[in-house]
């Protein structure tokens, strides 16, 4: 079952409806409305919401997508493919064995991405930093995680990087990757009704410029050293989530050499069940 939240040209107030083809229904919670927070509080979302009342329905292309979230924090997970570690070998020599060791580590790399507020929806703009030379995206499937720490669902997510800050000292890494523009979510969520197949879970990225395709490459989710549950795990292990969280799974397709975001450039990510978020980048 596949939702989104959305806002319309009427009413900008948030919403979540469940989609069905070309259109999205809203969801009503005893006519008061619905948030993300009481989806993911539900013991059983999926339930939860086809126990709902059903409001109007609406056009995909005439509502305004949101972003997946009302007030949960973003965190992200680092290495946990083996391209992500070679990459973050090749960029930063002086921290290569850092990565190294942390993508064969008990302990994964976990930091804090956004805030809800500086998400960017499907069709916002996603920024370069205007003091980096070397930014790129992270297609990332990102789970969406309940208070108790369960995956209720999924999400695509775009964890925006600045390889060449990251690159130069692993202590800047809240400045390469913690920037207003730089955590993208949506368009939509899949409920976790059940586990995802990891070979069938593919993440394909495209970036254009110009209209002409720059880059493309695509990996699927049996490409992971780590289990979702696992970084789950790690997150919650000394830390409560009492909104719920959204957690960023780690990237396999990272664009090769010096490859950077320009200004006016489009970047799609698509995932296998899930749908595609795409955003146009502008440079600060």
């Amino acid at each position: 079952m596949l939702l989104a939240r959305f806002s319309t040209a009427d009413d900008p107030t948030p919403r979540i409806g469940r989609i069905d083809g070309d259109s999205v229904q809203e969801l009503d919670a005893a006519g008061d409305g619905l948030t993300l927070s009481a989806l993911l509080h539900a013991e059983n979302p999926a339930a939860f919401v086809q126990s709902l009342g059903a409001g109007p329905v609406h056009s995909l292309g005439a509502v305004r997508p949101l972003s997946p979230l009302d007030v949960q924090e973003v965190w992200a997970a680092g290495v946990t493919y083996k391209r992500s570690q070679v990459a973050r070998m090749e960029e930063s020599e002086a921290a290569a064995d850092h990565y190294d060791r942390v993508y064969s580590a008990d302990r994964p790399e976990l930091f804090f991405k956004s805030t809800a507020a500086r998400v960017v929806a499907h069709g916002g703009p996603i920024r370069v930093r205007a003091d980096s030379d070397w930014t790129v995206p992270e297609p990332e499937l990102t789970l969406m995680i309940s208070p108790a720490g369960k995956i209720v669902g999924y999400t695509v997510g775009n964890d925006v990087s600045s390889r060449d800050i990251e690159g130069e000292n692993p202590l800047y890494l809240p400045q390469a990757k913690t920037y207003d523009g730089s955590c993208a979510l949506g368009p939509y969520v899949l409920l976790a009704e059940e586990p995802l197949k990891p070979a069938e879970t593919t993440i394909e990225l495209l970036i254009e410029r110009g209209g002409a395709e720059a880059f493309r490459d695509s990996t699927d989710l049996s490409q992971m050293k780590r289990s979702l549950e696992e970084l789950v795990g790690w997150l919650t292990r000394e830390y409560s989530i009492p909104d719920g969280a959204a957690l960023m799974t780690g990237t396999g397709l990272v664009p090769p050499g010096q490859f950077t975001l320009e200004n006016g450039d489009a970047v799609s990510i698509t995932i296998a069940g899930i749908g595609t978020l795409r955003n146009p980048v502008e440079r600060s």
